[in-house]
């Protein structure tokens, strides 16, 4: 059987609560480099919040798997993640809720079926 690598992006998302002063300065220091406009999917993860505005925050990550069920193992293994780095840093936080794509399944962007056309032709 033919099997090609999926790559899944898994968001994971939650919000801060209970912080500390001190948390909450720590976090604002470093909210330039957790930006939303810099928010990218990848391996290890990437955490994009703006705590000026609300408590949210959104982890994005990008995993693989040869199955269409290797989705719900990546999406496991980001949870797992980003729950580490909350509780490594001692940040309390509501319940994360997380949804996860299949990019094999996303539908073509307009410039994808172009050159999928051209290929093709």
């Amino acid at each position: 059987m033919n099997t090609s690598t999926r790559t899944f992006r898994i968001t994971v998302r939650g919000a801060f609560a209970d912080l500390t002063d001190d948390q909450r300065a720590e976090l604002l220091a470093r909210a330039e480099e957790h930006d939303m406009l810099r928010a990218a999917f990848t391996p290890e993860g990437h955490l994009s919040y703006d705590l000026a505005t609300r408590p949210a925050f959104t982890f994005r990550f990008l995993d693989s798997g040869e199955e269409e069920e290797d989705i719900l193992e990546a999406t496991e293994r980001a949870e797992e993640a980003a729950t580490a780095w909350l509780a490594e840093r001692g940040y309390g936080h509501t319940p994360l809720r997380s949804s996860a794509e299949d990019l094999s399944q996303a539908p073509l962007g307009k410039r994808q079926r172009r050159e999928a056309a051209r290929k093709n032709h």
